[in-house]
């Protein structure tokens, strides 16, 4: 099927996505429809197969799009050679990061269940690999001698969730700025890991 004359494929694909993004962290994946993400941007529900497959895969490309990014983002932050300046880079790093992008990050976590096998497998791989970057930096502090952590995957996922948790309560302008928020955090997380 030919685009539309006139079309912007540059436009309306971000367009689609951005929309898509929108309505399944408000509403979640099953109760949105082609439709809805049609009527959204203002395009014929047929359009949309121009631009993704299928609403599964337009659910994959969204969450593929958050992890590649975290992955990268991550990459390129500057951290300290020191195991301590890592691990506090880490959690600074995951609260700005996550809460710049609520919705990307709502969908990453609550939708895996709407993913396909094969789909779920390439995210979990994804997610797994970024894990990884925090449990590198947990089994170096334990090498050390500076941390006291008996499993560190247990460890790095229980942190992870803690600091995703910032997502649910913090807004701009409240009590405590995002810089209180992770220097609290960055203090629990210390803590906890036996600091």
């Amino acid at each position: 099927m030919a685009r539309t004359q006139g079309s912007h494929s540059d436009i309306t694909g971000p367009r689609i996505r951005a929309a898509a993004q929108e309505l399944f962290a408000r509403h979640g994946y099953a109760a949105v429809s082609m439709r809805q993400i049609a009527g959204a941007v203002g395009v014929q529900a047929g359009a949309l197969y121009n631009y993704t497959a299928d609403k599964q895969s337009l659910l994959f490309d969204l969450m593929q799009a958050h992890m590649e990014g975290l992955l990268s983002a991550w990459a390129a932050e500057e951290v300290p050679v020191d195991v301590m300046g890592q691990l506090e880079g880490f959690v600074r790093f995951h609260i700005r990061y996550n809460l710049e992008r609520p919705d990307a990050v709502f969908i990453a976590y609550m939708e895996l269940r709407n993913l396909t096998e094969e789909n779920f497998t390439r995210i979990e791989d994804r997610r797994r690999a970024y894990e990884d970057q925090l449990e590198g930096i947990l089994k170096a502090g334990v090498a050390q001698g500076l941390f006291q952590v008996p499993d560190t995957k247990i460890a790095a996922l229980a942190v992870i969730a803690m600091l995703n948790g910032v997502l649910t309560w913090y807004r701009d302008g409240g009590r405590l700025s995002l810089v209180e928020v992770e220097t609290l955090y960055w203090d629990m997380v210390r803590k906890s890991v036996g600091v």
